[in-house]
């Protein structure tokens, strides 16, 4: 009964969130979302900001888990580091959550959610040097700073995804990857 109730209340906060933003997210609406009283709710958070970090690290996780199942063993190397980023940012386009709090941390600046914003990209730019690190270690590619080379591709991707969009057609996933190869894997192969 324990954790249900308190996923019951992190399910409600999580909807707030999305619906309302942070910033208009109270622990009221969370409450009656939930369907509990108030107090219920600090036995299991102090306050909105704990509730929202359960939310953030429940939600880095789950884009964790969405770019893994991506990978897989018969791709090349730049086709999987390609396809994880892909599904990592399409999970961001298409979770209400993600949607919600990047329009708020972009038209009004609060500052848990573009602390929440850098989380993300902290989180997916570190997935990224592992792979990086992995298939180094593994004689897979040249040696070379795998974070930046992380945060390079990262910001690629999304300037390709998102700022290409803006005024082009978008680009498919294996448009992209061909894109990734020609501009890291190739730089970084060993051949």
């Amino acid at each position: 009964m324990y954790m249900d109730r308190k996923q019951l209340i992190v399910d409600a906060a999580t909807e707030s969130f999305s619906r309302f933003g942070y910033k208009a997210t109270t622990m009221d609406q969370v409450a009656k979302i939930a369907n509990v009283g108030k107090g219920t709710i600090y036995t299991f958070f102090i306050n909105k900001e704990e509730l929202f970090d359960e939310i953030v690290s429940n939600l880095i996780k789950e884009m964790k888990q969405a770019a893994e199942s991506s990978v897989h063993p018969e791709r090349s190397l730049s086709q999987n580091v390609s396809f994880a980023l892909y599904q990592l940012l399409e999970f961001r386009k298409d979770h209400q959550l993600t949607i919600k709090l990047f329009q708020e941390g972009r038209d009004i600046g609060t500052r848990a959610v573009v602390d929440f914003m850098d989380r993300v990209e902290a989180a997916i730019i570190n997935y990224i040097k592992e792979v990086l690190q992995r298939a180094i270690d593994k004689g897979e590619i040249k040696p070379c700073n795998p974070e930046v080379t992380a945060f390079a591709m990262f910001k690629l991707y999304i300037s390709l995804i998102f700022d290409w969009e803006k005024t082009r057609q978008p680009l498919n996933k294996e448009e992209i990857s061909r894109l990734f190869e020609l501009y890291f894997f190739e730089g970084l192969s060993l051949g």
